[in-house]
């Protein structure tokens, strides 16, 4: 047998994190993440399917997302890469001044939000990018 089959036989794809039996936080094919955690290059590949998830998030919600700044993009896409899509979709007035273009009323209702309170400096730096373009 392949050496590589028969080791990803006996440790079993496991897609999300869990606890191996020696209580150790692992995922995939038993990569030890509380010893070995991830290199740079994986962390940057994880980093881009997760960007273009955030992207398509956004651009699924904002039909003139291509016609935007590019910190108005940056800053939509950074709250669907913190919050998720169903987490930026629930900005549901907010989504609604910025198709409407009022930038002022986008950046009032994401101020107005749990998020803006949980993380202040990156909701701050986020409602100044939407209400400065």
């Amino acid at each position: 047998m392949n050496p590589r089959d028969y080791i990803k036989q006996n440790e079993g794809l496991r897609l999300k994190p869990y606890l191996c039996t020696s209580g150790k936080l692992t995922i995939g094919y038993g990569r030890n993440l509380t010893a070995r955690g991830i290199s740079r290059q994986e962390a940057e590949h994880l980093f881009e399917d997760d960007y273009f998830a955030a992207e398509s998030a956004v651009r699924d919600l904002v039909p003139a997302f291509d016609a935007l700044t590019d910190n108005r993009k940056a800053a939509l896409a950074d709250l669907a890469f913190n919050l998720g899509k169903r987490g930026f979709q629930g900005f549901k007035k907010m989504l609604e001044a910025v198709r409407r273009d009022d930038w002022a009323g986008a950046a009032r209702e994401l101020e107005d939000s749990f998020y803006f309170r949980q993380v202040p400096n990156r909701a701050k730096r986020n409602k100044e990018m939407l209400l400065n373009g």
